[in-house]
């Protein structure tokens, strides 16, 4: 019986697999049909040739990304995310190649229309494959028995993510363990306690599970390894939850280096094609704010020189990604230029601070030029604040993961600082805050992350009270 189900499974999952691939096809050559359909134009070979290259453009993209691997239990917005970046990344190629062997079919704004049209048929046409395979399952196909063994929390919760997406066809049997917690969390009411692990062997052996995921602590090594060993008696497939997530890891997930398996534990999701994207963003957007600020940053330029003897730009010895060094610029907002072994923050009231840098530095305007340190790949838009070196040597010592913080280039404005964390560090929890709220920007980074940063320090991010 349970062999039958694993054929059933191994064969709908592949027809998805395929429904997925021809869907994209389908959506994309629609999109380049409506945009000639829209100009009136006869279909001939700079269409065919267009639409072909950036088909197999955004195959290779897909391969790259491993986009077409099975999505069941990831939510569909990361899903859409990944397609449309794809799809961005593959249209940008595509034209590139197209205008290298000069053939323009496409003017910028037919372009903007293929865009949005191709992503609304990927919108509706993965929703559509979503809601299908959810159908399916409802009617008993492709779905499996689980069971979750084990009293870590990770196991509880992700079995709670089952219950609450049926679409994902995870009947979730119940909970398995020697040791039956007794617990007033809601959440921990919706499973089911069967028995201890004796109970989940008999259960296995008689077909009831297809699939056992074990959420054990560390320390539970050999009962692990004995239940993996008699769980070999059956046709069960067993998935080990890592006692990773009682650590302070960046970003894990499982690969495989020379055929053994690996968990990175810090590691960031600014890695490969992600990379690309983030730079892509940096270059676009630092590119259009310079052009719009230039005016305002002759004007502070003037300020700064006219009102206090010394340099316009201060240039100061940072730790940027990976711990290297790095100028970042600033204008001068004081009359000395710390940047040794020692330098003291700035206080409310601080007598370094010029009339005209107290202003600049209340309203962030010190830091403009630092789109410069973006162009030239010092820097980023949106990452952690850069400390001064005496800082993080200091910090580094007394907050654990604080060097973490430098596994991505460091930005302009950050995760910490529109939630309040920005200026002065007068006590330790001031920067613990301001740490955790990195780490976490840095686990949970995407585009669109950075632009609802962008757009938020508009409105929270220049001005504060803590800025002095």
């Amino acid at each position: 019986m349970n062999t039958v189900n694993d054929k059933r499974t191994r064969t709908n999952a592949s027809i998805i697999s395929m429904m997925q691939r021809f869907s994209d096809i389908f959506v994309m050559f629609c999109g380049f049909y409506i945009i000639n359909l829209i100009d009136s134009r006869v279909v001939d070979s700079p269409l065919w040739l267009h639409m072909l290259t950036a088909l197999v453009v955004f195959q290779m993209v897909g391969g790259i990304t491993d986009f077409y691997r099975s999505w069941r239990g990831v939510n569909f917005g990361s899903e859409l995310q990944l397609i449309l970046q794809n799809w961005t990344i593959s249209l940008v190629i595509s034209a590139g190649l197209m205008s290298f062997v000069n053939v323009i079919y496409l003017d910028f704004k037919q372009y903007m229309l293929l865009f949005f049209t191709v992503s609304v048929g990927f919108l509706f046409s993965r929703a559509s494959i979503r809601f299908l395979s959810g159908f399916i399952r409802k009617l008993g196909y492709n779905t499996r028995n689980v069971a979750i063994v084990g009293n870590m929390p990770i196991g509880i919760s992700l079995a709670n993510s089952f219950l609450n997406a049926p679409w994902m066809g995870m009947n979730v049997v119940g909970h398995y363990s020697n040791v039956k917690i007794k617990s007033d969390d809601e959440s921990e009411k919706n499973i089911i306690y069967c028995g201890d692990i004796d109970q989940l062997l008999v259960d296995a052996r008689e077909g009831r599970i297809d699939k056992i995921y074990i959420a054990m602590a560390m320390s539970e090594e050999v009962t692990i390894r004995r239940l993996v060993n008699q769980l070999t008696d059956t046709t069960c497939s067993v998935m080990l939850i890592p006692d990773i997530f009682t650590l302070n890891v960046l970003h894990s997930r499982t690969e495989e280096v020379n055929g053994v398996p690996v968990v990175p534990l810090f590691e960031t999701p600014m890695s490969g094609m992600n990379m690309v994207f983030k730079r892509i963003e940096d270059i676009i957007v630092s590119s259009l704010i310079l052009l719009f600020i230039s005016p305002v940053l002759l004007t502070i330029s003037l300020a700064v020189k006219i009102t206090s003897p010394g340099p316009i730009i201060f240039r100061q010895l940072r730790y940027g990604m990976d711990g290297k060094p790095i100028m970042v610029w600033k204008f001068r907002s004081m009359s000395v230029m710390e940047n040794g072994d020692k330098v003291v923050q700035a206080t409310k009231g601080d007598v370094r601070i010029t009339p005209i840098g107290r202003i600049l530095r209340s309203t962030s305007l010190d830091e403009l030029p630092q789109f410069i340190n973006v162009l030239k790949g010092d820097m980023s838009i949106v990452g952690p604040r850069p400390h001064a070196v005496a800082h993080n040597e200091q910090y580094r010592a007394i907050i654990q993961g604080y060097m973490l913080r430098h596994k991505v280039k460091p930005g302009i404005t950050g995760w910490a600082q529109i939630n309040g964390w920005r200026g002065e560090t007068d006590t330790l929890e001031k920067m613990e805050k301001r740490v955790e709220f990195d780490l976490q920007y840095i686990r949970d980074w995407s585009i669109w992350l950075d632009l609802r940063i962008i757009f938020l320090t508009i409105f929270k991010g220049f001005v504060s009270k803590t800025a002095y």
